[in-house]
């Protein structure tokens, strides 16, 4: 299980987390206030809204494993 989609495309089993594309346009947020003249320490702190569950099959049936359909459909990708 990991926490980024990378190590499922790489052969991982399974990954629930935020998308890194959706983690480096929120910094550019940040990066845009600030240069704008925001201070650092008065900008909220923010936490991830949107997570994915991305399943790998191949890796699954390599490892003799059998992943539940209920699962399968709750994934946001499944990896064939």
């Amino acid at each position: 299980m990991y926490e980024i989609r990378e190590f499922v495309d790489a052969g991982g089993l399974m990954s629930y987390g935020t998308k890194l594309t959706e983690l480096w346009r929120r910094a550019a947020i940040y990066v845009d206030k600030i240069l704008k003249g925001a201070k650092p320490a008065d900008l909220p702190v923010e936490q991830p809204m949107t997570f994915e569950l991305v399943i790998n099959l191949k890796t699954a049936q390599a490892l003799g494993l059998t992943i539940p359909p209920t699962l399968l459909f709750q994934a946001d990708e499944v990896l064939r």
